[in-house]
């Protein structure tokens, strides 16, 4: 019988609000399986689509698809560094640079509230819309919970609902326990060479 994979692993509870669409966005690959939802622009139109991001019949280019995957994994990056504490100058400065080209502003509504809206309805607009929603759930405080899984073969992201947000696994019973097990036949092994 073969391992679980994540994708056939029990789901952990989502994140809070729009954050979610951002973690499912960021999940569209399973690095351990080789799964890939964003393959080809085709794949990638129907996701963005299928997720109100993106006008049915509107086409993406490899351009288009090779920014959604650096935005992709940028994101990945930056939620990594909530797991570990670190910032990689190189993921900023990607995020940077994209985001100077995004159309994005601030709408205000007849309650006097505010919110991020993309200027436009392609693949810009798509993006546009999930760096809103990554700046605002910095602003709000919920970004730090969102975390990459510490397993470097995973790195799925997951929103940490534990009370003292230590959780480091995207799933304890899958990741957790592959950690786990590596870590203690490295240390057997390296005892019984001494």
């Amino acid at each position: 019988m073969s391992e679980p994979t994540l994708h056939s692993a029990p789901e952990r509870r989502s994140a809070p609000g729009e954050l979610e669409l951002v973690r499912r966005f960021v999940n569209t690959v399973d690095i351990e399986a080789s799964e890939e939802e964003l393959g080809d622009p085709r794949g990638a139109a129907e996701w963005l689509t299928r997720r109100g991001l993106l006008r049915k019949r509107l086409r993406i280019t490899d351009r288009d698809l090779e920014l959604l995957l650096r935005v992709r994994e940028a994101i990945r990056e930056l939620a990594f560094a909530n797991q570990s504490g670190g910032r990689a100058a190189g993921t900023i400065a990607t995020l940077n640079e994209i985001a100077r080209t995004l159309p994005l502003s601030v709408r205000f509504e007849g309650s006097g509230r505010g919110h991020l809206e993309p200027g436009s309805r392609g693949v810009k607009g798509a993006l546009a819309r999930i760096l809103g929603i990554v700046y605002t759930s910095m602003a709000d405080g919920t970004w730090p919970r969102l975390k990459a899984c510490r397993r470097d073969t995973c790195r799925w992201l997951f929103y940490d609902h534990s009370k003292n947000r230590s959780s480091r696994w995207c799933h304890m019973s899958i990741c957790g326990n592959r950690h786990k097990a590596r870590t203690y036949r490295a240390r057997h092994h390296r005892a019984s060479a001494s």
